[in-house]
Formats: structure tokens, sequence, C-alpha cells
């Protein structure tokens, strides 16, 4: 039987949530007249995760297919390995804590078959129970990749979206390795509609994201669909370069003209510290490029599924 949905739901120390995420989804698809699956992707977890996603694929309350990771590859990662195992005509990207609710889905399942010029329903959250500074840095972000960018992000929008099948193939031919979901949708195009919607508390458990992941994870973005930081590195070294050369000038026609010397110790130890501070920046910033270029050259797989839980599997088998 051809299935028409596949939820993909990534999942890292999630013991507590994947049951009641299975409980819910079947809840939020009885009687809606067509199969689905639920693919869970255990990212290397730490507690029970992978052992009750086990009970959940042996129940047999719903088509569920199960994913493990040999160790922690991340949420990106994580993506990508769903999107290889989805078959069906629509896929849609959720999370196992519940914040995002399934009954959103079946709506957005429902906006795609009404119309057929859609291909993918995106949802932002309308409103954020975060702190100021967070939500601050969180807009900086965005107007920040949006001015650097080619492509366009939505602001707040999540991952949380479902999409046709013509987009997930798009979505498996970039075989990046540093990964960066929002950037790679806005990359790939397709008539995309913006769904506001409001996340709910978790079930269980606290969120994996914490300040500096998300700082890490906004690096990746910004280098990985923009290259105004090299174009910064060059203006950087520019214009270091023409102060340098003023200073030079101002430093001789005070010798020459007036004779004065210029009792410049602490001053000459400043502009050697400002003018190694810069080279050391821009160094960084092409570094960071000239890693992820030496890091792609090595062909790692982007994950290494210890095990896959699967009817096709155990049809092979």
């Amino acid at each position: 039987m051809d299935v028409k949905l596949s939820l993909v739901v990534p999942c890292y120390n999630e013991a507590e949530n994947v049951a009641l995420f299975q409980e819910e989804t079947i809840k939020a698809f009885r009687d809606c007249g067509y199969p689905y699956e639920i693919i869970f992707v255990d990212d290397g977890s730490q507690d029970a995760t992978l052992h009750q996603l086990k009970k959940l694929y042996a129940n047999g309350k719903c088509p569920v297919k199960v994913i493990s990771f040999s160790r922690n590859f991340g949420k990106e990662s994580a993506l990508y390995a769903g999107l290889q195992h989805a078959d069906g005509d629509y896929i849609s990207l959720i999370d196992a804590d519940l914040q995002q609710r399934p009954e959103i889905v079946r709506d957005m399942v429902a906006f795609l078959d009404e119309n057929p010029d859609y291909d993918v329903v995106a949802a932002y959250q309308d409103r954020r129970n975060e702190g100021k500074v967070l939500s601050f840095f969180k807009k900086s972000f965005y107007k920040i990749i949006n001015k650097l960018s080619d492509v366009a992000l939505q602001p707040e929008a999540s991952d949380f979206r479902t999409f046709r099948r013509s987009v997930k193939d798009s979505i498996l031919e970039l075989g990046e390795y540093h990964r960066f979901s929002k950037g790679i949708f806005a990359w790939v195009g397709y008539n995309t509609k913006f769904i506001p919607y409001t996340a709910c508390e978790r079930a269980h458990g606290v969120t994996k994201w914490s300040f500096r992941k998300l700082m890490n994870y906004a690096i990746e973005g910004i280098i990985g669909f923009s290259t105004a930081p090299l174009r910064l590195a060059t203006w950087l070294g520019g214009a270091t370069g023409i102060v340098a050369t003023l200073y030079l000038v101002v430093v001789l026609l005070q010798k020459l003209i007036f004779g004065i010397d210029v009792p410049g110790y602490a001053t000459i130890v400043l502009l050697i510290l400002f003018f190694a501070s810069v080279q050391l920046f821009c160094i960084g910033i092409i570094g960071e490029y000239v890693g992820r270029s030496f890091e792609q050259s090595k062909n790692r797989p982007i994950y290494i599924a210890k095990e896959v839980l699967a009817p096709e599997e155990e049809k092979k088998q």
C-alpha cells in the first residue's frame, strides 16, 4: 500500500516523549482516510530512547520505522536520514517533544491537497516564550543572514513543515556535510506557504538547544550560505593597510618637517596588537571556509546507521 504521509521525527534523549508522540499522532490522524508512517531517528541518545522506539515498532499500533545512529551526529543528520527512508507522497518534519502538534500536520496535508500550486507548508512561531536577550539575538541573526545571503529566510521559521516528494528529492541531491535546513529549504526554492503556530510546552524533559549551540548553528548558517565573511576579511585587510600607510606618512612628516621624534613605544605595541588581531580574525574566517571544504573533500558519510527497523529491511532478511 502506498504511503501518503511520512512523519520524520528526530530524537535525542526523548525516552519519555516518543510513546506519547505516537499516541497523539494516532489520535490526530484517526479517520484521516490515508495511510501514514512515523520515522523515528535516534540520534545516539544516552537514555532509553532506542529501547522505547523498539517497543513502538513492535506494538503494531501504526506503521513505524526506526533508524538508530552509531553516535550523536546532530539533528541535521537525523533529518537527512529520515528523508532518505521516507516513502510518502508528503513528508513532514516534526519534533518528538510535542511542542509541534501532529494536528497541524494534518492541516498542512489538507492545504497541499487543496492547493496544488504550493509545494511546501512551513510553520513559524507567532509567539515565543523566551528571554529578551535570546529573542534579540535571533532577530539579529535573521536580519544579518538575509542581508548577506542570496536566499531569504523567513524570520522565526522552524524546521516544522510538510512538503511534497519532489521537494524531498531536491534536498537529498544536496550532499553537504555541514547542513543548515532552513537555508537548504530556501535554496531549493518551491512555492511555500508560511503559517503561524503556537508552540506548546514540552511534554517531558528540557530543550537540548543551549545558547552556545544556537550561536554555533547561526554561524553554520551564515558561512554555509554566504561568502560575505570572506569579503569582510578582504575589506578589513584593505582598511588596515590604508590606516597603516596613513600613520606611516604622518610619522615621516613629523620627523622631516618638525623634527619631532615620535615617542612611540606604547603606540607601536598597540598598533602591533591591533593589526595582529585583525589578521587573526581574517585568518579565522578563511580557516572556517577551508576547514569545511577539507571535511567535505573527505567524502565521509553524513551519518552512520547502527540499526534500521523497517518492514522492507525485514523482508530483505
